[in-house]
């Protein structure tokens, strides 16, 4: 009897595009793209039981070569929030391109 196949597990989704987190970093876009947006929050503060983002460092930047990536813009923002809507407005920007 053959074992019924597990649909591909779909991730975190903001505006159609992944988020995806590294410890402090995330990367919002298609690893296909050639250009994506780093978020690295660099503070935060607890309420009640949740960690917030209060400075956020937002980049967009070449997805080429990893590794090699080059920053294109930087912003630092209060609140993860700002930060993703002014990352998602470059990065639809550079794709249009």
């Amino acid at each position: 009897m053959a074992t019924p196949k597990k649909a591909p597990q779909e991730g975190l989704m903001y505006k159609g595009k992944p988020l995806i987190r590294r410890g402090n970093l995330i990367y919002y876009g298609n690893t296909e793209d050639k250009y994506i947006i780093a978020l690295e929050v660099l503070n935060s503060t607890k309420i009640i039981n949740l960690d917030v983002s209060t400075h956020v460092v937002v980049k967009l930047q070449t997805n080429d070569i990893p590794g090699k990536e080059k920053v294109l813009k930087k912003a630092e923002r209060d609140g993860l929030y700002s930060a993703l809507d002014v990352g998602e407005f470059w990065l639809e920007d550079a794709l249009s391109e």
